[in-house]
């Protein structure tokens, strides 16, 4: 099986008709689709409309990231002979700045990076402070409490790990000096940046709680209290202040001078919910490197992040049962998948959900059942499991019996939430980052802090901590990291161990459903990332079967219930961001994918 070592070989050649180009450029876009039938809301976060994308394609380098904005600093690096970190590195300040309700200096991020050789994972996971125990969001008689009592204020703010993990990364594959890639977003945030139409809409759709902070409501609001309208020049000088200290004296100021300071008084000093969390846990966070969770499908090595990431796992789980279950034999049909192929996919989503709902947790605190990673992966497990799956929807899936299962766990009821942002770099020698980032909820917390808003991340973690079958795995602890379904992906051509496709996304726990689409849509159905991508959304987290609507034919719905889905239609706001390796025209080009969901697209040369 394909690991965390990785040799030079081949390239994956994959021949397609396309035009002829000179440099980078976006493509016109491939496929449109009829609008569903019925409405039921699924995501918490508000769509914002839908832009069609069909991909950009570029010789040498590319970015692909969820706004122009961040795009283009990342590009500016790559341009300047930086490295795929250095470019990640610049994107991301950026999008922390013109993207606040998703990721920022107040929250966290997973990584993959690919120096051409070796695959790495860095665990930039928040966790919780040292004063917590598995009683944070429960009440005096133990019971766990609403969702909304625990996000909004300072309970729910884990140490944020999003600085030190890329400045882990940065001195080992940095090329620019750390300084030089923060420029980008100290300039936005001084001469200020345009509202996008997406932070406008998700400010209107969160503004009775961001009003309740006054720092928040200051910036994000006129003096009348009014959201700032699409196109008003926002200007953020507390955040331009922030980057600077950390550009200048490197990311150490963040965690050790006043910052963290002014971050542990904001959490201890709110007025209805205070939090635990103190400069001392701040100073103390440490990113981890982890060995990447990779597994074989057909051709090819799918590589994750492990825990306290579930994506690695679930999505391990999902291709391996879709494997066993020929769903490369249902195609999708002009831009719509085959009733089949959503069937499959769904039940495959059931039973990996039922696991990690049981199993995964942060495993510096709980160990997997087992043998750890292979026994939730064994091959003859998931023939088990796949022989499950019928002509008929199961409902709902039991958690299984991985090889060696000793200690019964309990089953987790966090609650996430998908404001979250993925980006995708390749540099001019093939290095490649895949990296999500997150504040978990939109804009968090709502509590901001030195221009920044702080994150939530300790509600991801289960609000209860044990039930009849024993204690939950993802129950809160002192120090420990709350289980996350951030997926960024790498695959890799096993034969020939060249990189094939970078992808990841946002979404809360769909995180894990909407990055398969894209790998069974390039791996199994040959779409090009773009179109895999485009394809509506579909699949399930062992509840209702969900698909997206205003994109699905209305014929879909019907399929799945004469199979006995039960179905909700309504928004999946994915924000998938891919690259892969592709030839047109007889030669070898990345090509990148943007989600015609949300604002962002991929820039290259």
């Amino acid at each position: 099986m394909f690991r965390s070592k990785i040799w030079s070989g081949g390239f994956l050649l994959l021949a397609l008709s396309m035009p002829n180009w000179a440099g980078a450029r976006e493509l016109a876009p491939a496929m449109a689709a009829p609008r569903a039938s019925q409405q039921t809301p699924v995501a918490p976060e508000a769509a914002t409309g839908r832009s069609e994308k069909a991909g950009w394609i570029a010789k040498k380098f590319m970015v692909a990231a969820a706004n122009p904005l961040a795009a283009d600093a990342g590009y500016r690096m790559l341009a300047q002979g930086g490295a795929a970190i250095d470019a990640a590195i610049a994107t991301e300040l950026v999008l922390a700045l013109v993207e606040p309700q998703s990721s920022g200096l107040g929250g966290g991020a997973f990584l993959l990076h690919f120096d051409g050789q070796r695959l790495q994972a860095f665990d930039g996971r928040e966790t919780a402070p040292a004063a917590a125990d598995e009683h944070l969001f429960q009440d005096a008689a133990g019971k766990a409490i609403s969702f909304e009592a625990g996000v909004l204020g300072g309970r729910a703010v884990g140490a944020p790990g999003l600085l030190r993990m890329l400045d882990m990364a940065h001195r080992q594959h940095g090329k620019l000096p750390w300084k030089i890639l923060f420029g980008p977003a100290i300039a936005l945030a001084e001469n200020g940046f345009a509202v996008s139409p997406r932070l406008h809409k998700l400010l209107l759709w969160d503004a009775q709680h961001l009003r309740l902070d006054p720092v928040a409501r200051a910036y994000f609001f006129d003096k009348a209290e009014r959201v700032w309208p699409v196109g008003h020049i926002l200007k953020n000088p507390a955040m331009a202040r922030t980057l600077r200290e950390v550009a200048e004296q490197g990311a150490e100021v963040f965690y050790t001078g006043h910052i963290a300071a002014d971050i542990a008084a904001k959490v201890a000093h709110h007025p209805s919910n205070p939090g635990l969390l103190t400069a001392a846990d701040i100073r103390a966070y440490r990113p981890v490197e982890r060995t990447p969770l990779c597994s074989d499908y057909l051709a090819y090595s799918v590589c994750g992040m492990p825990p306290p990431s579930s994506s690695g796992v679930a999505i391990a789980q999902m291709l391996g049962i879709l494997e066993i279950k020929n769903i490369h034999a249902y195609p999708p049909v002009e831009g719509q998948p085959a009733p089949m192929a959503v069937h499959l996919f769904s039940e495959a989503g059931r039973l990996a959900f039922a696991d990690r709902n049981r199993y995964i947790a942060d495993t510096d605190f709980v160990p997997l059942p087992g043998r750890g990673v292979a026994s939730l992966i064994d091959k003859a497990y998931l023939a088990q499991r796949a022989a499950l799956i019928g002509e008929s929807s199961m409902g709902r899936a039991s958690a299984g019996e991985p090889p060696g299962m000793a200690a019964p766990l309990g089953l987790d009821n966090a609650i996430e939430h998908p404001s979250t942002s993925h980006l995708a770099v390749v540099d001019a020698d093939g290095a490649c980052v895949s990296m999500t980032s997150s504040i978990e909820d939109a804009f968090g917390t709502r509590q901001m802090v030195d221009g920044f808003l702080l994150n939530n991340h300790l509600t991801d973690f289960s609000f209860d901590s044990r039930d009849q079958h024993g204690p939950i795995a993802n129950r809160v602890q002192a120090g420990k990291r709350p289980r996350s379904s951030m997926a960024p992906t790498m695959v890799f051509e096993r034969s020939s161990h060249k990189l094939v496709l970078a992808i990841g996304s946002p979404g809360g726990p769909s995180i894990i459903n909407y990055v398969a689409k894209v790998l069974v849509g390039t791996l199994d159905w040959g779409l090009n990332v773009q179109q895999a991508i485009n394809l509506p959304n579909f699949g399930s987290a062992n509840g209702p079967t969900v698909i997206e609507e205003g994109v699905t034919a209305p014929g879909l719905a019907e399929a799945l219930r004469a199979r006995g889905h039960l179905l909700r239609v309504g928004e999946q706001n994915s924000g998938l961001h891919g690259i892969m390796r592709m030839r047109v025209d007889g030669q070898d080009v990345w090509f990148g994918g943007a989600d015609p969901r949300r604002e962002g697209v991929a820039r290259g040369q």
